[in-house]
Order: structure tokens, then sequence, then C-alpha cells
């Protein structure tokens, strides 16, 4: 017996080296011959009978929600639903401490009202000629951690919201100071109410069904708390909303925000702790809770709640799907994102499937007659596979050495070519569509495309259609597969025209939709930076693509016919490799769309240096009319030496700000240069200080940075120093809030 598992185990370590060969690594790249390296052998199951009706539906009851986590348990793969006080956790993996009871059922959607104040006046008059948040959207605002008005700055520094009367710079103070409860993320500012999100680590009571005793649970909690500041002295806490779970996203379109919240499904113990908002202790709403029947490795409810911050009247609907990664949202919708998952059902028919239709073929004769008549007959699929396992021993056992590494090259090579063309599939993004309408919230339908989306710049509605670029990667056993595609939908999400297998061994490093344009930056050794047209939603094209070494992360736009790109410079190094080098701002001309032009390139700093730009677009600040351009820079300025009172290398790094003027006649100029310390940065702080400039904006020609310090002011004219205030910045805090 104990042969036959040798032998067994010797065979099947073939087929299970390439079990997981969808799954997505970052190992060497053997490119796209492997696609069209196609064996033809076709996999003759349908995606279709693995999945549910994936139309919305509504839990009536918390039963339902019950039943329907541990239905889906099993066709997951999750974990198993256990019993009252075993102290394992349900099929979303999450530890519980206490048992926890079933709360209310769900009940209808519900509209709290407040009622609008008698009078809500327009802020003090300031400046017209003003920034406000770069957003990707017109008219969908975008929360940030700094925002202004033309004559105030408002500021949520560490766990204190600060506003400074701003406008003139020269008598520029603080106005008032007040602490926030929780760990202060994003706000808005809308007239004379202000907006402020929160986490925090909290705890709930509940009581278990049928005990004696209440009992607390820890949660994690986002809330919403809203400011009338009509008085900026004295801002006024007139609301207060919370909400289970961490803070995802949010938009303001008009008077209304939109917030949307992630939370783990709890299910403990036949216990289900759904969605629900209350205000302050008191709960005063639970939201209906939609879901897609497709069972997921994990579910999550996203609660969308909005909130008119006038009248304070809030809404909101929750929808259990799987663990989201990107959210885009237009004036009439919002489109949430996350990989599609399969039943373990799934993976099971096809490793049977794979078993007959790849290795069998690859046995002498004899053997697969013997194991075709036993895969027909009416034994169980135990009793077929131990006569099966007995035909496998005896082949094996006659193999010469020579043929035995034969048979385990063909296999390897046979599954290999297979499992390319079901990676593809597999590889997909689920798009959930929810349509918004001053404060109304209703789901319309859901799509899927191939690939995965790098961030919101990869999504984009115009008109009926919604556009998105994506980045399909896998893993097989002869390396990893790579490439990019383009789609367009209409407005059900139906795909309509589509640009597949783009730049194969490269991903994308960053989008921008213009207009009827595609602007798409790939890279692997160079940067294409590819033009593709979607005039015509059917038949999207490639028109053009510039070549050029480094990558933009970002890319916005100066006008019609010019892209700005922020990213980092690249260079071949002696090993065949590419090392990246510094920042690099490149300003391309896309006029002549099938010969587009670098135009200039500015490098700030060496290998190293980074800028928040990079990563959050709410970093820069660009103003044509201006000529102007800001981006935050930590800057590596020297070479390594060794520091001996810390014990290692260290480099010497400026932090602060690039001021720029840049129009397409001249390119970038430097205007100067702003920092918020006196001298090179603290070794303690070396990668993140809280001198360091994160945000900029102006107010006519005055130019404003932000540090967790200070709020300077320089003028636009030649950047001299203005006047600054000081941030209620306090070190034993730094860590704790992250300053942000």
């Amino acid at each position: 017996m104990m042969k036959k598992v040798i032998i067994l185990i010797a065979i099947l370590a073939v087929t299970g080296a390439v079990a997981f060969s969808g799954c997505i690594q970052s190992g060497s790249s053997t490119g796209k011959d492997k696609l069209s390296n196609d064996t033809g052998i076709k996999s003759d199951i349908k995606f279709s009978e693995y999945e549910s009706s994936q139309q919305l539906k509504k839990f009536s009851s918390v039963k339902e929600i019950r039943d329907f986590l541990k239905e889906n348990a099993v066709q997951s793969g999750g974990y198993g639903i256990n019993t009252f006080g075993s102290g394992r956790s349900d099929v979303m993996g999450i530890p519980a401490p206490m048992p926890m009871v079933i709360p209310a059922a769900t009940g209808t959607s519900v509209t709290v009202q407040k009622g609008v104040p008698e009078s809500i006046s327009a802020p003090p008059a300031g400046t017209s000629d003003y920034s406000k948040t770069n957003i990707q959207v017109e008219g969908v605002d975008e929360a940030d951690f700094v925002k202004n008005d033309g004559k105030y700055i408002y500021v949520l520094a560490q766990n204190k919201l600060v506003i400074i009367d701003a406008y003139p710079a020269d008598k520029a103070k603080t106005l008032s100071t007040i602490t926030i409860d929780g760990i202060p993320r994003d706000m808005f500012v809308n007239g004379n109410r202000l907006i402020v999100f929160t986490e925090e680590n909290d705890q709930i009571i509940i009581y278990p069904e049928y005990d004696y005793r209440p009992v607390p649970r820890p949660i994690q909690k986002t809330t919403a708390l809203i400011y009338d500041i009509t008085d900026r002295k004295k801002p006024e806490k007139v609301a207060n909303y919370s909400i289970n779970g961490n803070y995802f996203s949010s938009r303001m379109i008009g008077d209304y925000a939109y917030l949307i919240v992630k939370d783990y499904v709890y299910y403990y113990n036949e216990v289900v702790d759904v969605p629900a908002i209350r205000q302050g202790p008191v709960k005063i709403l639970s939201p209906d809770v939609y879901y897609f029947d497709n069972p997921e490795q994990n579910y999550v409810f996203h609660t969308i709640a909005s909130i008119n911050v006038k009248s304070e009247d809030i809404n909101a609907k929750s929808f259990m799907m799987g663990y989201s990664d990107n959210v885009y949202v237009s004036e009439n919708n919002i489109y949430i994102t996350y990989r599609k998952n399969l039943p373990v059902r799934y993976y099971e028919a096809l490793r049977e499937e794979r078993f007959y239709k790849v290795i069998v073929p690859l046995l002498p004769k004899d053997a697969q007659d013997k194991i075709n008549e036993i895969r027909d007959s009416k034994l169980g699929s135990y009793e077929k596979w131990d006569k099966i396992s007995s035909i496998l021993e005896e082949t094996y056992n006659r193999m010469s050495e020579g043929e035995k590494q034969d048979y385990t090259r063909n296999v390897e090579k046979a599954i290999s070519q297979y499992e390319v063309k079901l990676a593809q599939e597999r590889e997909k993004t689920v798009i959930q569509k929810i349509s918004i309408d001053r404060g109304n919230i209703e789901y319309k339908t859901k799509g899927e495309i191939q690939g995965s989306l790098l961030n919101q710049f990869s999504m984009d509605e115009s008109g009926d259609y919604f556009r998105a670029a994506t980045t399909t990667q896998f893993w097989t056993r002869g390396g990893s597969v790579q490439y990019n595609n383009v789609y367009v939908m209409d407005k059900d999400l139906g795909i309509t025209g589509k640009l597949e297998e783009i730049a194969p061994d490269e991903r994308i490093y960053s989008t921008r939709f213009i207009g009827n344009r595609l602007y798409m930056v790939t890279f692997k050794r160079i940067d294409p930076l590819f033009v593709i047209d979607l005039s015509d939603p059917k038949e999207p094209k490639v028109l053009g693509k510039l070549k050029i070494p480094g990558f933009s992360d970002y890319l916005h736009p100066y006008d019609e016919n010019h892209i700005i790109g922020v990213g980092k410079e690249t260079a071949d190094n002696e090993w065949g490799g590419v090392s990246i080098k510094g920042v690099k701002l490149s300003l391309f001309d896309v006029s002549d769309v099938e010969n587009p032009k670098q135009l200039d390139m500015y490098e700030i700093g060496k290998a190293g240096t980074d800028s928040e730009a990079l990563r959050d677009h709410k970093a820069f600040l660009f103003d044509k009319n201006k000529n102007l351009l800001v981006i935050p820079i930590r800057e590596i300025t020297g070479n390594e030496q060794y520091d001996r009172r810390y014990g290692y290398y260290m480099q010497k790094v400026w932090q602060g700000a690039y001021v720029f003027n840049v129009t397409p006649a001249d390119g970038f100029k430097l205007r100067g240069k702003i920092s918020h310390l006196d001298d090179y940065e603290e070794p303690q702080y070396y990668w993140n200080s809280p001198g360091a400039v994160r945000r900029s904006l102006y107010m006519d020609d005055v130019l404003y940075t932000v540090s967790a310090r200070m709020v300077k002011m320089n003028s636009l004219n030649n950047i001299t120093e203005v006047n600054s205030i000081d941030l209620p910045f306090e070190k034993n805090q730094y860590y704790e809030y992250g300053w942000k």
C-alpha cells in the first residue's frame, strides 16, 4: 500500500504543480507567445453552470442572510459554520471573542429628515481666483484633508479641525481649533457646512438571544460629523452619524455627500450583525441589504449613505458583495469594482476534466482504454478513482526512467497550455453600477471585463457608455502572462467594443480618459504612451504611441492637445536590467495622434526621490491660466554615507514643494522651491516627515503649502515668503494619527 501511495504522489505531483496556475504572481514573464501556444484542447466546462443568476436580490430578514452564508460556505470553499460557543469564526475567517446576538431584521430603506435650518448664509467674501481640490469628474467633488473656499483654509491636523482666515495672506490667522473624536480621514466644505469623516475602534452592546446580560462587541466604526461653520470662530456640531466598518470613499454632488463604508460580514455561531446607522448611540436606520447569489471567498457589506449636509437628511442602502478594490463616481452613478471569484465546485469539476482531457491521452493506449471504461461506468467517484489509481500505478511501474521523464515533461507542457485559456476566463473584474440622484440610491446592473483595474482613473463614464482599461496577469508553469485591455460598455454594462492583448509583458502604470480618447502608459523597460480612439464605441483603436525611457504614474490634461505626466525616470543598468531614477515630469504633445511627442521633461533628484502626487492626484496642483504646476517632493540630494550614530547608511533628504511654470512653448521652468524645514530632514523622519509638504493651493497671487506642522504662504511672483501659520502638531500623536 505504501508503495502505491508513493507512486501516485509522483504522478499527481505533475498535475498538482499547476493546480494554482491562475494565481497572480510577480515572477518572470515569458510573454505573449504562450497565448498562441494552443494545444487545441478546449474546456467543456461552462462558467454559467457554476454561477448563480447574478440578479440583484434583497434579504427580507437576518435569517435569510444567515441561511445564505451557511449554504455558500461550502460552495465558496470558506470555513464551515460552527455551533454556539465553538470559538471558531465563520466563512469570513474573522475571529470573534464572544457570541453575538442577531440584531433586528433589516427594514425598508428609510430617509431620516432633520429639517432645513432657518438661515444658512453664504460664506464671507474672499477671492474668486482660488484653486480647488484636483478631481477626476467635473461636478463631483472628492474629499480631502485640506479644503479652501477662497477665504478660509480648513485643515485636518492629526485629531484637530483647524480653520484659518487665510485671505489676505499677510493678515492670516487661526480662527478656531476643535478636537475631533476618532481619526479624521477626509472632509468636504459646502458653504457654511462642513462634514468630516472619521474612523475609530469602538464597541457596541448586544444582547445574546435568551441570555440574561448584555455583551460588548468590538467594532470598527466610520462616523460622519456635520458642522455649522457660519461662525468660523465657533463651529457647531449639528449631526453625528456612524456606520460599522471602514471608510472606503466619498464624493459630494451638490448638497449631497455620498459615503461608502465597507464591513466584512460578521457571522459567528448562527449570528449575523447587519449594517445599521446610528446617531450618537441610538440606532436610527437599518438599511435594506441587497445581494447577488454568487459564492464569494469573502463577503463585505458595502453601505452607501447619502447625506444632505444642509438639511442633515440621511438615506442608505447596503450591498453584500465581494471585497472591492476601486470606485468611480460620476454625477449620476457609482461604480464599485472587485475581482471575480468562482465557487470551489468549479475547480473540482475542472480538476476532473483536466485529468481526462489532458493527462489520460498522454498515457499508453491500453491504460487510456481501461480508464475511459471506468469513467463511463456507474461506479461512485471513490470507487472509480480507486480503480484508476491502480491502473496509474501499474502503468508508471512499467515505464523506464527515460519514459517517466518524457511523460512528466509532456504532461506539464500540456497542462500549462490548457490552463492559459482557462486562466484568461477566470481573470475578471466585476463592475456593479448604482445610480444616485439627489440622495436617492438605486441599483442598476452589473458587468464583467477581463483583467484588473489599477485605480479610479482606469474608469470613465461618457454619456451612456462606460469605459475601462485593465491589466490581465496570471501565472502558468512557464512563467507569467501579462497584457492590457480596453473595454467600452453600454449603459447596461454590456461590452460593445474592446481592444485586448495590448503591450504584452507590460502592465498599466497610468491612464486618463479625455473626451473620446484614452491616454495609457504601460511599462517594463521603456514607457509607451498609447493614444487610443474611443469615438466609435464598437471599434476602439490605437492611434499612435510614443516610447521613451521612464514611466508616468499620473496623467493630467494641460489642454486638448497636451498632457502632463508625473512619474519616474529610468535607465539601463550594468546588469542588463532597468534602474529607477528620480521623479520625472513630462509634457506630451498629442495634437498629431499618430505621432505623439515628448516636448519637454524635467528630472528631480536621485534614485529614491519621491512625490505624493505619484499616488494621490489631490497632491497635484495645476492651473493653465497661471502657467502653474506644484508638486510635493522628497528629494534625495546626496550619496549614501555611513552614520555611526545610527549604525546605517543615510542620504541627505530635502522635503518641500517644487513650483514650476509650464507652457508648450517653454516646457517646465522652475520658479522656485518651498520648504517647511530650516535644514535637511531629521533622520527619524527620513521617509515621512511632519515637515513634508503634502498639499498646495492658491488664492490670487499667493501660494499656500500645507504640512503637518504649518501652512506657509509665498508670493507666486517670486516665491518669497509672505506669512505662515503653525498647526497644532504633537509628536506623540504623529504615529497614532499618521497626519491624516
